[in-house]
């Protein structure tokens, strides 16, 4: 169990209907941020044709995982993309399902980003494609490297648009409408799976001013 401290953590979550789901651990004290670690999973062909709900199963036990390992303070998900068609748009309702369900689990608070607020807020405006939302995560969190591939560098832009948004609101001093609860523990594995993902030494930066 993580010691709460000034920084506040966030997991930030990039739900896919059918390519790998992003995730990323970002954390900040409100002038500084670093990322603590990111990646892309995607269940195996041969995972999914043992069982029809493989990629639900093995995105829950995914998030339960790292909820256990960074213990962070909150979880922000990018929201269903309303102009998806309704096949797509249900599939990827199941895997936010289950991403929610798995912070429910763990009384962990969550916050939704429409994909275009998320834009505006990392690059500046509500239509940047993945490669210009890679370069500007890659610039505000002074990585080495480019993130890899885009599903993780959106996981690490919903985080951080959480982060803006907090900074604003302590700014002015608006209301905060949940409570952070910490995660209780919880050992899970991630069967049959191929993950991408890197664990990076914390860098510190300047957050620009909102």
């Amino acid at each position: 169990m993580r010691e709460k401290s000034s920084w506040l953590r966030v997991l930030g979550v990039d739900p896919a209907a059918a390519g790998p789901t992003g995730y990323g651990v970002v954390e900040s004290d409100g002038r500084l941020c670093r990322m603590l670690h990111y990646g892309a999973f995607k269940v195996s062909a041969k995972r999914q044709k043992e069982c029809s709900g493989a990629a639900l199963q093995d995105v829950h036990a995914l998030l339960c995982r790292l909820i256990e390992e960074f213990a962070p303070d909150v979880m922000a998900v990018e929201s269903v993309f309303t102009a998806l068609n309704m096949r797509t748009a249900l599939r990827l309702a199941e895997v936010r399902g289950v991403v929610l369900l798995a912070a429910a689990q763990h009384n962990l608070e969550v916050h939704s980003y429409a994909p275009r607020e998320v834009k505006a807020s990392v690059s500046g405006h509500g239509h940047a494609d993945k490669r210009q939302m890679q370069s500007m995560v890659r610039a505000l969190l002074c990585m080495t490297e480019t993130p890899e591939p885009a599903d993780a560098a959106d996981a690490l832009a919903v985080a951080l648009c959480h982060l803006q948004v907090e900074q604003v609101r302590k700014r002015f001093g608006l209301p905060d409408v949940q409570t952070a609860v910490r995660p209780r523990s919880l050992a899970s594995a991630v069967p049959g799976a191929a993950t991408r993902n890197r664990t990076v030494g914390a860098t510190r930066i300047t957050l620009p001013a909102s």
